[in-house]
């Protein structure tokens, strides 16, 4: 029997006998954000057509289709944060906003074709592994049941929204929304605002807001490194030259590869405390002194997220922006209250508290092998082999899976789908039912990850950064400790010898 082509049988779904006609493809991609897309047309390129890709949004593009909020830009120049195989010579600025990031997103579907396998409004409720046939059970949250050989997750890291456990979020009688579903139907002009969480979001939105908000209280727990970024627009020369010159591209794009392949790893003092000292330099604008030592970080460069502004620490020279340090209390029906007995009203409140960064495929309900449940498989914390197989899940792969994280994303993961289309491929060229990586594999990898973790100093400086970094077990679950270089070297091939595998029949 071909792999891929596999007759369809009677399935049960909750103890009673379905006839219904069910979907059948070859692979199921969970998602259509930038992992999904590039896994598509790289599908596509290998000459698997039949595939389709579920999508809860309306629309493609994960995170830069949710968030919308003002000022939302990317933290990587876009000659580098776009496919290696699709330059765009002409954006607008060195660090795209996250409207022609979307735009280009959608290019990139409508050029290679993905539309079709698209669809939106689809959530994706469980998979579960049929041990006796080799297959996927996928359904969604409409009860529509889909089979595949291979379930491919491109959840990625920022699937999840956080609420934080402040008591009272509901007794609040205005307007309060996340961050990463902006309500773009509410107007805050003139309004005062609240903003809980004041990180790589926020940094973002807050010179925004202050622009039209009547006043805005800045809620910070801990101070951040937000460093100097350098995001003025391309001149028209200057775009100009690049569409006339696309190997000038091409050399921007190496040179910001270069920088962001060893700083991410952290392991050059000479230029994290040049960092640093750019960072205080930039603080020093903050004209009051007790602001500005508030907004003074006590931990070193990399301990938590780097964020990068250029707007960020003018807005607090402002008469309507406030930084409030005081520890909150709860929510009350006017607004935040504080530790020392401070009710600070608000007509609106905006939670800029990030997602549940740690929780990648866990956040369906997935059963492998025997029914294990994959929040069982990572007791200890999300983790799997070169970031994309867990064992005892055949035939399931995961795109900025655990421990991916570093430099350029959207680089590191052309490099998990090159390598999830070699599994694909091997298994058809050997006729293989499934293949799932062997624990002994996936442990002795996982145990050395952690190793070099710990390796890496500022992660283990005291700065709060287990939300982002850490599972609730104080396992470190999404950082890639390493240059992007070593990654490549590291996914490169087919890695037989980690596999388990079973021929078809």
């Amino acid at each position: 029997m071909a792999w891929g082509f596999m007759p369809h049988e009677n399935i049960y779904m909750n103890g009673e006998l379905n006839m219904a006609n069910i979907e059948r493809h070859r692979v199921v991609i969970v998602g259509a954000g930038g992992g999904a897309l590039c896994m598509g047309i790289k599908l596509k390129e290998a000459g698997i057509d039949d595939f389709v890709m579920l999508e809860k949004a309306s629309g493609l593009g994960g995170t830069w289709y949710h968030n919308t909020y003002p000022g939302a830009e990317c933290d990587v120049q876009s000659h580098l944060y776009s496919f290696s195989f699709e330059p765009k010579l002409d954006w607008s600025r060195p660090f795209a906003g996250q409207a022609e990031i979307l735009e280009y997103f959608n290019h990139c579907a409508d050029k290679y074709g993905l539309r079709p396998h698209i669809q939106l409004n689809t959530t994706v409720d469980a998979a579960t592994w049929q041990e006796d046939r080799g297959l996927w059970k996928v359904v969604t949250r409409d009860g529509r049941v889909i089979e595949a050989d291979a379930v491919v997750s491109a959840q990625g890291m920022f699937n999840e929204l956080v609420w934080p456990k402040i008591p009272g979020i509901s007794d609040f009688k205005g307007t309060y929304f996340h961050s990463a579903r902006w309500n773009w139907q509410h107007d805050l002009s003139g309004e005062r605002v609240g903003v809980i969480g004041i990180a790589a979001s926020a940094i973002q939105f807050v010179p925004e807001l202050a622009k039209t908000a009547g006043s805005l209280h800045l809620f910070q727990r801990t101070a951040n490194w937000v460093v100097p970024k350098g995001n003025e627009p391309y001149t028209a020369e200057q775009l100009d030259y690049f569409r006339q010159h696309p190997e000038a591209v091409q050399k921007s794009r190496q040179d910001i590869y270069g920088v962001w392949n060893t700083l991410a790893t952290f392991d050059d003092k000479e230029v994290l405390a040049d960092i640093e000292r750019q960072g205080l330099e930039r603080l020093s604008v903050v004209k009051d002194p007790i602001t500005r030592e508030k907004l003074k970080p006590h931990h070193p460069f990399g301990c938590k997220r780097p964020l990068f502004s250029d707007v960020y620490y003018p807005v607090f020279n402002r008469d309507n922006v406030h930084l409030i340090t005081d520890t909150i209390e709860c929510i009350t029906d006017k607004g935040i209250k504080t530790v020392d007995g401070k009710v600070h009203e608000v007509d609106t409140i905006v939670y800029s508290t990030g997602f549940q960064t740690t929780r990648y495929l866990s956040a369906i309900d997935v059963r492998g092998r025997g029914g294990r449940d994959i929040n069982d498989a990572w007791s200890d914390g999300a983790q799997a082999y070169v970031g994309v197989s867990t064992a005892g899940f055949p035939n399931l792969f995961m795109i900025y899976g655990p421990n991916t994280n570093q430099g350029c994303i959207l680089f590191m993961i052309e490099q998990q789908v090159g390598y999830i289309v070699r599994q694909l491929q091997r298994m058809s060229a050997e006729k293989l039912r499934w293949i799932d990586v062997k624990p002994e594999a996936m442990k002795a990898y996982n145990d050395q990850i952690q190793v070099d973790i710990r390796n890496v100093d500022v992660w283990q400086a005291e700065c709060g950064n287990d939300f982002y970094y850490k599972s609730p077990t104080g396992r470190f679950v999404t950082q890639w400790p390493h240059s992007m270089d070593a990654f490549v070297k590291r996914t490169s091939g087919v890695d037989a010898e980690a596999y388990e595998v079973c021929a078809e029949a």
